[in-house]
């Protein structure tokens, strides 16, 4: 199900590029393109602007089907969880120091702090 809904999200994405791509330039964001009617209230609605929306609402669908999709799909534990469960071991073959080891350390072994001058 997720491989599906992740094929149509990168077809929809390609799409909306395309779309986006054809359409004419009138925004004027850098003083040039079509002008005309950027500040009227109303718009015409053409074909290939009726065609984006379908496709960002569609692009917007898939997106947070996808979060849904991997949200449920992940593990309910934190890393953080399964830290000193067991030493790893690396490729080597070496064990790595336990997680206490890699602490910092407690305010008791903590050097003194130098004479505060005003």
């Amino acid at each position: 199900m997720e491989n599906i809904v992740l094929v149509v999200h990168l077809i929809l994405a390609v799409c909306l590029i395309g779309v986006v791509l054809l359409q004419r330039s009138e925004g004027g964001g850098l003083g040039m393109g079509g002008g005309g009617g950027v500040m009227t209230g109303r718009q015409a609605g053409t074909a290939l602007g009726k065609l984006t929306w379908t496709f960002a609402i569609a692009f917007l669908a898939t997106s947070i089907t996808l979060t849904i999709l991997a949200a449920r799909n992940s593990a309910n534990d934190s890393v953080l969880d399964r830290i000193g469960v067991e030493a790893p071991v690396d490729g080597g073959g070496v064990a790595l120091p336990p997680a206490s080891d890699l602490l910092p350390p407690s305010s008791g072994d903590a050097p003194a702090l130098p004479p505060r001058v005003d």
